[in-house]
C-alpha cells in the first residue's frame, strides 16, 4: 500500500506519515503532483486558512493533478481538517474561493447555536456515522474524535454527509463522493478509533 501525502506546504505532514505508517501503509510526503502516478491512496492534510491553501494547490499543479490523475484514475483520497474542506465547490474563508469541486458543496464560518458553543471549535466531540461510510467500519455511532476548526462543510445533499457531528446545530464531520473521502476531524490525533479510520481508508 502506497499512500501519498500531498505537501503543499500547509498540513500537519509528520503527524500524518507517523501515523499512516503505523497503520502499515509505505508513505511518501512530496511537493510533486507527479508523484501522484505511484500512489495507491491519496491524502490531502490542512492547516490554516481555505483561500490560501487552494492558492498553493493551484500555483503548485495539485489542484489539476488530484482532479484529474487521482480522482480520474480511481485512487481513492482522503482529505483531513482543512483537506477536507478544500474537497468542496468553493469556500467562504478569506473571501469566496473555488475549491477542487470533487465533494459537491461550500464551506462556511461555524455559527454557535447555545451559549456554552465556543468557536474555533476545539477538542473531543462525537461523531455519527451515516449513508454506510466505509472509513466508519466497526466505529461505534457517537465515537469521540478530536476536532480544530472554525468552518464547516455544508454538502450540497445529505446523500454527500459520512457523518454528523452536535455543535452549532450540528455539521457534517464526513463527507463521501465515490471514492473520495473527507473527515473535518483529525484521525491521527484521535487515539485509537483514529487509528481504526485510517485503516479503513487503506482497505477502502
Amino acid at each position: 500500500m502506497s499512500v501519498l501525502v500531498v505537501d503543499y506546504g500547509m498540513g500537519n505532514l509528520a503527524s500524518a506519515r507517523r501515523a499512516l505508517e503505523k497503520c502499515g501503509a509505505r508513505v511518501l510526503v512530496s511537493d510533486d503532483p507527479a508523484s501522484i502516478a505511484a500512489a495507491t491512496r491519496v491524502v490531502i492534510p490542512g492547516v490554516g486558512a481555505f483561500a490560501q491553501a487552494m492558492a498553493r494547490l493551484n500555483e503548485r499543479g495539485w489542484a489539476t493533478a488530484l482532479k484529474e490523475d487521482a480522482v480520474g484514475m480511481g485512487i481513492p483520497v482522503l482529505g483531513v481538517c482543512l483537506g477536507m474542506q478544500l474537497l468542496a465547490d468553493f469556500g467562504t474563508e478569506g473571501g469566496d474561493t473555488p475549491g477542487l469541486g470533487l465533494v459537491p458543496g461550500r464551506v462556511v464560518k461555524l455559527a454557535a447555536t447555545a451559549e456554552s458553543e465556543r468557536i474555533p471549535h476545539v477538542g473531543w466531540n462525537e461523531v455519527y456515522p451515516q449513508n454506510e461510510c466505509p472509513l466508519f467500519s466497526g466505529i461505534p455511532p457517537g465515537s469521540d474524535f478530536y476536532f480544530v476548526h472554525s468552518y464547516h462543510f455544508r454538502a450540497e445533499n445529505e446523500g454527500l454527509v459520512a457523518a454528523r457531528t452536535p455543535y452549532c446545530g450540528g455539521f457534517a464531520s464526513a463527507v463521501q463522493s465515490g471514492r473520495v473521502f473527507g473527515v473535518q476531524f483529525h484521525p491521527e490525533k484521535s487515539a485509537r478509533l483514529g487509528f481504526r479510520l485510517m485503516q479503513n481508508f487503506l482497505g477502502a
